[in-house]
């Protein structure tokens, strides 16, 4: 690339990567200016492109973003990974059972390949591996028809291992789902697993349809979660992008402690909130500053500060705020760590204590908004304090809600990630078994619950009796 600077109209500078020898005399011959000047805009263009002065590089790179290979080498470990020395160290248990007894007697030395004599000392040494040749477990069903003399027609008993027509079992469609919807693996993936491994011949489209079933029986818990997450006490609700049929949808998460609820929306607005807050919410809701969270009636609110501290750096490196700037973000920094510091040393004082230095921080934050920044950055923040004044140090006064949105970030991590391997959604059907079934699989697990065997057993109880039995506890 060539690149023309002309300074003035004394001289005209030509640079580019591969200078000749007569470029470079041609520029000392202009005099030391201009042998001082090309010096100086060299050395910016090799720091540009070193990503020194430069935040995005690449196309591929996201906005407000470095990318990877321009970062800087990650710090050391301030200590060593493992236990500390003294800790007692963990182990695989002995298993409870042996399968097999196989001896190993030495023929020869393994070093000289000598003779050896017979010993008397033994030891042991147990191993658990995967048998070669596993495969699937194939049930033969004769179903007996009798005539019901009530209902005048013939009548024959429900079979509670598989689904009606269906030929693969309820553990198959358990686990299947559970690789896709709870652990982001591929459908290809599952395929491969199953065809060469385990020798059960499975399609792609033999298992979506048996996945779609499965979202219709359970869509029940689907709704019980939603029940459960509105009568929580503390509430995380967060966004991001997802795919469906290759145009761009949101995929909205809202956790707390025992559950998580997905939904899958092609708006990012208010509707979706209010689609699932159906009613008013009793708890603390925890958000980032999304607007469209506003429409939520619910009796208190925590902002996420960490995307506010994250909203001053991104400030300070990519908008050239005025001279007014570092003033006002000095002094929201120490608020925020000032409250921060003090919810974590709350067992230090006692309770009039802490309650008065808790007004005296809400004191601060009303001397910070009624301040007249004339910085358009810091205006811009001002009016978003003002309409949550109320609920920027709500965390100071409940023990059971963080200053941060974490959790939320947490919990829509494993759509994430199952966002990576699988691109979304190919049809809206399968994003509506995607935001059912995943959150489904999440809330088994922050429950404590084994997936298999819960959905295996609500199968054969909803087959035989015809109700799904309620969501675990």
């Amino acid at each position: 690339m060539v690149m023309s600077v002309a300074t003035s109209a004394k001289f005209d500078i030509c640079l580019r990567p591969n200078l000749t020898r007569e470029e470079a005399e041609s520029i000392l011959a202009q005099g030391p200016e201009a042998t001082i000047f090309a010096l100086m805009e060299m050395s910016r263009m090799l720091a540009k492109a070193e990503g020194k002065n430069a935040s995005v590089s690449s196309p591929a790179t996201p906005s407000a973003m470095v990318p990877q290979y321009l970062k800087p080498d990650a710090k050391k470990r301030r200590k060593k990974p493992g236990q500390k020395a003294g800790h007692k160290g963990h182990w695989r248990k002995i298993p409870d059972h042996i399968d097999r007894y196989i001896d190993h007697p030495a023929e020869c030395c393994p070093h000289c390949q000598g003779k050896v004599q017979q010993g008397t000392q033994t030891r042991k040494r147990y191993t658990e591996d995967i048998p070669e040749g596993i495969g699937s477990e194939v049930t033969e069903h004769t179903v007996h028809r009798r005539w019901g003399p009530r209902c005048k027609k013939q009548v024959e008993p429900q079979i509670p291992d598989a689904l009606p027509g269906s030929t693969i079992g309820n553990r198959t469609v358990a686990l299947t789902a559970w690789l896709h919807y709870g652990l982001g693996q591929t459908l290809q993936h599952i395929v491969d697993v199953f065809n060469h491994h385990l020798r059960m011949k499975v399609t792609k489209g033999g298992l979506q349809q048996q996945w779609y079933r499965l979202q219709d029986i359970l869509f029940p818990w689907y709704e019980q979660i939603q029940e459960d997450a509105l009568d929580s006490a503390v509430l995380h609700a967060d966004e991001t992008g997802w795919r469906v049929a290759g145009k761009g949808h949101w995929l909205w998460c809202f956790t707390y402690n025992r559950g998580t609820y997905y939904l899958i929306d092609p708006k990012r607005s208010r509707k979706v909130v209010l689609r699932f807050f159906r009613r008013a919410f009793n708890g603390t809701l925890v958000t980032d500053f999304w607007g469209a969270y506003n429409v939520v009636v619910c009796s208190k609110r925590q902002m996420c500060l960490f995307h506010l501290l994250r909203d001053l750096e991104h400030v300070e490196k990519y908008k050239h705020p005025s001279p007014q700037w570092p003033a006002f973000a000095k002094k929201l920094r120490r608020l925020l760590g000032d409250g921060m510091r003090l919810k974590r040393d709350q067992a230090k004082w006692t309770a009039e204590v802490y309650a008065s230095r808790c007004d005296r921080l809400q004191q601060r934050l009303d001397q910070l908004i009624a301040t007249d920044w004339n910085d358009k950055q810091a205006a811009r923040l001002l009016k978003r304090f003002r309409r949550h004044r109320d609920h920027l140090l709500t965390f100071l006064y409940d023990p059971a809600v963080p200053s941060d949105n974490n959790q939320g970030e947490r919990g829509i991590l494993p759509a994430v990630i199952i966002r990576k391997n699988t691109y979304g959604n190919r049809s809206h059907r399968g994003a509506n078994t995607q935001a059912v079934l995943m959150s489904i699989y999440r809330t088994l697990k922050q429950r404590g619950h084994d997936p298999l065997t819960t959905i295996t057993k609500a199968l054969s109880e909803f087959l035989t009796t015809g109700k799904l039995p309620p969501l675990p506890p």
